[in-house]
């Protein structure tokens, strides 16, 4: 069954000093894979990194990603204010484009539960054909902000950000990602879907 969608390598990394230290458990690489092997039909190969908070290490990781192919790179980690929050400022230092909505929504979704979520700074941006995001580094946050808020019927109350990204991958020359409407419904053009085969 799988044969029928494209097969796909995304990037994840993890950015926190004191999980890359072995000082306590790495929840971030293990959250991404759950909630995309539930989200995406496709066959997902992952290419994964957990590294400190370091901001050349995080720019060197993230160009290894997208020149190994990743068509999405998801991070975790490293976006508050604090002074060792350095993930967008590495982001953004190998960005082709910024595109600024995913961090607007990300932050609209996070204030629906906190209101210290205007203290988040993640960033998305694209280099050369592939998609850079920085999610927040707790694994509630990362699951609510991908899928967004639903309403008690199950329609989206606000959207969460996963539903564009499919859409945003084909613009850029990616392949074509098939969500399970269930966990997210991502969302084309009539133009731009390609007919069920």
């Amino acid at each position: 069954m799988s044969d029928a969608f494209d097969p796909v390598r995304i990037g994840i990394v993890s950015i926190s000093d004191r999980a890359s230290s072995g000082v306590y458990e790495d929840k971030g690489l293990p959250a991404l894979k759950e909630w995309l092997g539930k989200a995406l039909k496709n066959p997902i190969t992952f290419d994964e990194r957990l590294i400190p908070d370091e901001q050349t290490l995080i720019s060197e990781a993230l160009i290894a990603l997208v020149d190994a192919g990743c068509a999405l790179v998801l991070t975790t980690g490293g976006t508050g204010p604090a002074q060792r929050d350095v993930t967008p400022e590495a982001t953004l230092a190998v960005a082709h484009k910024e595109m600024p909505g995913f961090g607007e929504q990300m932050r609209q979704v996070s204030l629906a539960f906190v209101p210290t979520a205007i203290l988040s700074r993640q960033v998305a941006v694209i280099r050369d054909n592939s998609l850079i995001i920085n999610l927040p580094g707790q694994p509630k946050a990362i699951a609510e902000t991908l899928e967004g808020l639903k309403n008690a019927d199950g329609t989206p109350r606000v959207n969460g950000i996963f539903a564009a990204v499919p859409y945003c991958i084909d613009l850029i020359g990616g392949p074509y990602l098939e969500t399970h409407d269930e966990v997210i419904k991502g969302w084309r053009p009539k133009t731009a879907v390609r007919p069920a085969r």
